[in-house]
């Protein structure tokens, strides 16, 4: 009997160990924090290029790239062990990054220079088809479900800009409300939710017609920021980094119908695989916060480098 107890305590153990890893970006400290979720500690911490701000995992699922806009670097990480099997130079200000839903594109946002970049993606290397210059600050991307368009905020002068995939030409811009960062686009492609840092809401617009159209803004708290799907199809989370809380939104409503206190500058977030935990860069404050959607509030937090931004790990609630 003893024998069995052991071998199902051994069992356990390396079935908990084997979970992957959340990675946290510190921006301002050039590297990215690697935390076991079944210990709630930081095991490693990994050198990368300046400012890492937003990573993205590959097609094949065997890389996470990690942006790091001032070295003009990608670092690839195994999403399950945190190796670094490489690092790809000369991709210029990466501050945000995405790979179209075809899989056919890798598009960043430089975010110092003002451009949006599209590459083309063999499986290895990425190669620089087209250099889209926009307005100020391009800051956040979104494409489509049918990656025919690439949605993105421009912070510094207050506007939201599509770009024609095929074409890599601008299709129509418009004014949002101030500094709009992270945006969301609804599952049938029709709306965008954009978060907007220099107020209190969240803009709504129509985007199934010729010319956007701004449909609402949701009251949410002070620093609207960055959005993270609940996992159910049918809710949104959004950080208000000033007003430290999280607000969960209702897209088919668009109302607010939940809100949950975080300290220190909620930023970037992910979602657990069931949907319950939401784990969140609190920006100010170094720290990985756990929040229990359950209980409503804070149940762990994890000191990680300086400025925390980015949070990411492949066991996470569907998009």
């Amino acid at each position: 009997m003893c024998a069995v107890v052991a071998w199902l305590w051994v069992s356990i153990g390396w079935v908990t160990a084997a979970a992957p890893p959340l990675f946290v970006l510190n921006s301002l400290e050039a590297s990215v924090s690697v935390i076991d979720p079944a210990t709630w500690t930081e095991t490693a911490r990994i050198p990368t290029g300046k400012e890492p701000h937003h990573l993205y995992l590959t097609p094949d699922e065997k890389s996470i790239i990690v942006a790091n806009a001032l070295a003009d670097t990608l670092t690839f990480l195994d999403p399950r062990t945190a190796q670094v099997q490489r690092t790809m130079r000369g991709i210029v200000d990466p501050y945000h990054l995405r790979f179209s839903p075809d899989m056919k594109w890798f598009i960043t946002a430089a975010n110092r220079l003002n451009h949006v970049d599209f590459y083309r993606w063999d499986g290895s290397e990425l190669t620089l088809v087209q250099r889209v210059a926009t307005s100020r600050t391009p800051s956040h991307l979104w494409i489509d479900s049918r990656s025919t368009t690439v949605y993105s905020t421009m912070q510094d002068s207050d506007e939201l800009v599509a770009i024609d995939i095929a074409t890599q030409k601008i299709k129509w811009r418009t004014r949002t409300g101030a500094m709009p960062a992270d945006l969301y686009g609804s599952a049938d492609d029709k709306r965008l939710f954009v978060g907007l840092t220099g107020g209190d809401s969240v803009e709504v617009f129509d985007v199934s017609g010729r010319e956007p159209v701004s449909i609402k803004k949701i009251k949410t708290g002070n620093g609207a920021h960055a959005f993270r799907a609940a996992g159910d199809g049918r809710h949104l989370y959004v950080s208000n980094r000033v007003a430290n809380t999280i607000s969960k939104i209702d897209m088919t409503t668009q109302d607010v119908v939940d809100a949950y206190p975080v300290p220190g500058g909620p930023d970037c977030m992910e979602v657990s695989a069931d949907g319950r935990f939401i784990y969140v860069s609190s920006r100010w404050a170094r720290k990985l916060s756990v929040v229990d959607t359950v209980a409503r509030k804070v149940v762990r937090q994890v000191t990680v480098g300086k400025s925390p931004h980015g949070v990411w790990t492949l066991q996470h609630a569907p998009r």
